[in-house]
């Protein structure tokens, strides 16, 4: 065993012992040390791939500087090799132990300031502030399309032109996982870089709470109003966690006047839009209608599918496009759940050497996620019905009174309406007919259903199909 290989498991139990176990398995054990240039104080680490690299250096840069100074000395550096999935030759990419992306910081020329160690404690010697960002949440990083499409515009609008205070406040609402997090951070990240001097702050309403309590407690409001007053850019997530709390509201009030007046940007997200906060002031919910309210909707097909894309291409994975067309399909509740099956298919393809496939896929959305009901539409029912009588499809949208067209026809009405969900008159402009003609149609098939033992199982079988 080499010199480098032991001085790297006494890493590893260092590790270990500050880690859970199913952490510690599944981040460090499929890493091996693979050399150490003692002049430059160099040692290199082979992980899986460049998912791995991003995640350690992420959640566990503490613990991982902790354990190489202890072992290798100070000021020891680290450089990482990793396998793109499927490819046996191995890349390089170098990241400083202190810094959680050194890679990103140098490309977003954002500094590490020097902070108080309480947020709300001013201290006229700092030049700036820890913004709080993420820095893998960038535009960059943010897929677009119809479904986000004006959101993300206008987040880009705030970014580029802070001075043009057009959608000042702006209020971002939508369903958890869609993206409201990440949007903030990216306007917060490109401000910073286009001005690294900017005061900008990003913040959850949780821990602005845990915040207040702490000043309130120490008698610290007018530092902690004094700290919020000073900022450029405020973006804070999740307010609706604010609703109940008369006192932190009635402070963030004078906190959101003071910004606005002062024109400084304000960016806050919700889970509902304004209007349906339950438990805030009727005075700070007017207040955030006085910009722009924007809704983050689910994601669609179109963001889904290039999500994927952009995942399999950072994380090293050779997967097939009938692959991700399988989970963009069967995934469609939350950007945040796509993720959660991609991290799962990349264990399975490195710990585990195996290939991604859509059985695969299937099994891992089977145990993560519930899967999406197959999407209904009257040509997805009508097509099913007229396979079941083999019938060309369309003879049903023409005028022929033959019984078992007449019949057939009959039955896509009623399934439209039963399983659809349509309205009467959305089903007769499908088919060129009356909605009075959609209501005969689907009172016959009910009737037929009643006297008719066959035909119900019929029904029963074809509209099984639909959810296959």
């Amino acid at each position: 065993m080499s010199s480098v290989t032991q001085q790297w498991n006494r890493c590893l139990d260092v590790i270990k012992a500050n880690l859970p176990a199913e952490q510690f398995n599944v981040w460090f054990a499929p890493i091996v040390a693979v050399d150490f240039d003692q002049e430059n104080k160099r040692v290199t680490l082979k992980a899986p791939s460049r998912y791995f690299v991003e995640q350690i250096e992420e959640r566990y840069i503490n613990v991982i500087s902790l354990a190489l100074k202890k072992e290798f000395g100070e000021n020891v550096k680290l450089t990482y090799k990793y396998n793109v999935v499927g490819n046996d030759d191995a890349s390089a990419v170098e990241q400083d132990v202190d810094n959680s992306s050194s890679r990103l910081i140098t490309e977003l020329r954002i500094r590490k300031p020097r902070v108080a160690s309480n947020p709300f404690e001013r201290d006229d010697r700092l030049e700036d502030i820890d913004p709080q960002l993420n820095l893998r949440y960038t535009f960059e990083n943010y897929c677009s399309s119809m479904s986000n499409k004006l959101a993300v515009s206008i987040g880009q609008a705030i970014a580029d032109h802070p001075e043009m205070k057009t959608y000042n406040p702006l209020f971002v609402f939508g369903a958890t996982g869609v993206g409201k997090t990440h949007l903030l951070q990216a306007i917060g990240i490109k401000l910073k870089e286009n001005n690294p001097r900017m005061r900008v702050l990003y913040v959850s309403s949780r821990m602005f709470e845990s915040q207040f309590t702490t000043a309130a407690l120490q008698k610290k409001i007018n530092d902690f109003i004094n700290f919020y007053e000073s900022i450029d850019v405020l973006l804070l997530d999740d307010i609706q966690f604010f609703a109940g709390k008369s006192k932190t509201q009635n402070t963030f009030f004078h906190i959101f006047n003071h910004l606005h007046q002062h024109q400084c940007q304000l960016v806050m997200s919700s889970d509902c839009r304004p209007s349906d906060l339950d438990g805030m002031e009727p005075r700070l919910i007017s207040r955030f209608k006085w910009g722009m309210t924007v809704q983050l909707e689910k994601p669609d097909y179109e963001l889904r599918r290039k999500f994927l894309s952009m995942k399999a291409s950072q994380d090293g994975l050779n997967i097939d496009s009938d692959v991700l067309d399988y989970i963009a399909s069967n995934v469609s509740e939350s950007v945040r759940e796509l993720e959660g099956v991609m991290v799962s298919l990349l264990a399975h393809a490195t710990m585990l050497n195996q290939d991604i496939t859509i059985e695969l896929a299937r099994s891992v959305i089977g145990n993560t996620v519930k899967v999406a009901p197959k999407q209904l539409t009257f040509e997805s029912i009508a097509e099913t019905v007229a396979d079941f009588y083999n019938l060309p499809t369309d003879v049903l949208y023409g005028k022929s009174r033959k019984r078992e067209i007449s019949d057939a026809r009959q039955l896509v009405m009623y399934l439209a309406k039963k399983e659809a969900m349509m309205s009467s008159t959305s089903i007769g402009a499908k088919l060129d007919r009356t909605h009075a003609t959609v209501l005969h149609a689907c009172t016959q098939i009910e009737q037929r259903m009643s006297i008719e033992r066959d035909f119900c199982r019929e029904v029963q079988v074809i509209t099984a199909s639909l959810t296959q």
